[in-house]
């Protein structure tokens, strides 16, 4: 397939860089890219393509300049850097005339990375199940989400904490149960949360009237099974046919609790305790192995807020990066609650995780280029920056700067979204980027270039830059979101989400 990627002076270079020996360039008597017309595009009639590809960020309709021209025009990558990734599936990829092609192809693997997950699953024998749930084998690693203290919630707060974890991605929900509970308590909070859902609903105490409690309100799951409360429970539990999870203690080894459990005829799910970080965890993790090892049907409970919530660290990548582990030493089980603040999101975080791991077990590879990700504040793709100008003013105090360059280079100032419309301001629209560790505003007649958004924003104001309000409160917002992808060392573009929502 022969192919034409078009661009304006600006990105010329960028583009050429990007395309190497996959398309040829065509650079249109503009600066700005998208702001790149089909009369120019009509006019420049180029030949002999079986593809155009033009800017992703242009809107105007190309459809009659493609019956001319005998081509078809497509949207490229809003980015003239992601050119490189799309070029070499143009026999594979059918782009659209209206979604940019990083769009589609993000889209794309997300959706194909969704399918895959369904199949495996729908395949996948499992060591049992729990109101239909697949629990150990080759089934998906399932997310238990601990509600703390759940009898001290009243009715409705604890539906709404059960849906709310169930939205989040939950595959079973933990009612934990504090030491003061009364089995009353425990009945009524057992009702309530499979009132609210329709997903396995488990007890977690070692107390045995609350078990049983439990057990004869028709709880899942058991949370947990040890030498303390076997011999009072370990058979009532059996003959229900609820699964329990097991504890190694008081004073005797998990495998020896797990043999006892198993001679009772109990479900067993064996939890061979993840440890703190710095409190034996990577000892904690080698038990885990061996366990599996001795037994291998019996699916592994992973304490993973074990971890999390004892470490003063971003929950997505710790929660990948034992996902990762669990996966490795034959987990079934990643079991979390979302006590503290910090760790709020780690529901979503280890379902995300648990996909990740089921993809890439079955692609034989590390979790990376799944369609699926966990990056939150860190990116695989970063854009180039804007070239600094050579000519600027410093505003602001502390010698923050801001410039001032008559190149004309601007992209027209788009307000709000979601089919709002605007007017553009009499005294020009800006071009916004980042270089050198400073946002760059470009207008017409100045460049300013500083660190703060407020310095810049006043000294637009200052110099009659701006007239409409919405504009103003348009170039604020852009401006601080220019700001905070500096502080956080990531990229900016004008108009992108700052943090790109992620299904």
């Amino acid at each position: 397939m022969r192919a034409l990627a078009v661009t304006g002076r600006l990105a010329e270079e960028m583009v050429r860089s990007s395309v190497g020996d996959w398309a040829d360039v065509l650079v249109m008597d503009v600066d700005v890219a998208s702001f790149i017309t089909p009369k120019m595009l009509r006019e420049a009639r180029p030949s002999g393509y079986d593809i155009i590809l033009i800017p992703g960020a242009i809107t105007a309709d190309f459809g009659p300049v493609e019956v001319a021209l005998g081509a078809k025009i497509r949207l490229g990558p809003k980015h003239a850097v992601d050119l490189r990734r799309v070029l070499p599936l143009l026999d594979s990829v059918d782009l659209s005339s209206t979604v940019p092609a990083c769009v589609l192809l993000e889209d794309r693997m997300r959706e194909e990375a969704r399918a895959s997950i369904e199949r495996l699953e729908a395949r996948a024998k499992a060591s049992m199940e729990i109101k239909g749930v697949k629990v150990g084998g080759e089934s998906r690693m399932k997310v238990l989400a601990e509600v703390v203290d759940a009898t001290r919630f009243d009715d409705s707060a604890l539906a709404d904490k059960v849906r709310h974890y169930e939205e989040e991605g939950a595959d079973m929900i933990d009612l934990g149960l504090p030491l003061d509970a009364e089995p009353n308590d425990v009945a009524r909070a057992v009702f309530v949360a499979k009132g609210a859902t329709t997903l396995p609903v488990s007890v977690d105490t070692l107390r045995s009237d609350l078990i049983r409690a439990g057990i004869e309100a028709g709880c899942d799951l058991v949370l947990s099974l040890d030498g303390s409360n076997l011999d009072e429970v370990g058979e009532e539990a059996a003959s229900a046919g609820v699964p329990a999870v097991v504890l190694p203690g008081p004073e005797t080894a998990l495998a020896e609790n797990l043999r006892w459990a198993l001679d009772l005829g109990v479900r067993a799910m064996a939890d061979p305790v993840l440890s703190p970080p710095l409190q034996r965890l990577a000892e904690s993790i080698c038990r885990y192995r061996e366990v599996h090892q001795a037994f291998p049907e019996v699916p592994l409970f992973f304490g993973a807020g074990n971890v999390t919530e004892l470490l003063d660290a971003d929950s997505p990548g710790v929660n990948g990066l034992l996902a990762a582990i669990g996966a490795e030493v034959g987990a079934s089980v990643l079991f979390t609650p979302e006590y503290s603040e910090k760790a709020r999101g780690s529901i979503r975080e280890l379902r995300r995780a648990s996909e990740m791991m089921l993809l890439a077990g079955a692609r034989k590879s590390p979790p990376k280029d799944l369609g699926l990700d966990l990056l939150v504040l860190k990116e695989k793709h970063r854009r180039p920056e804007e070239e600094m100008p050579e000519e600027f003013e410093l505003v602001g105090p502390g010698g923050e700067s801001v410039n001032v360059v008559a190149d004309g280079g601007e992209v027209a100032d788009r307000i709000g979204g979601g089919g709002l419309s605007w007017e553009m301001d009499p005294a020009g629209s800006f071009r916004i980027g980042v270089a050198k560790g400073k946002i760059v505003v470009r207008h017409d007649s100045a460049t300013l270039v500083g660190r703060s958004a407020r310095d810049l924003l006043a000294e637009i104001v200052d110099l009659g830059l701006v007239t409409r309000l919405d504009h103003a409160g348009y170039l604020g917002r852009e401006l601080e979101r220019a700001e905070t992808a500096l502080r956080l060392g990531r990229s900016y573009s004008q108009d992108d989400p700052l943090f790109p929502t992620k299904n």
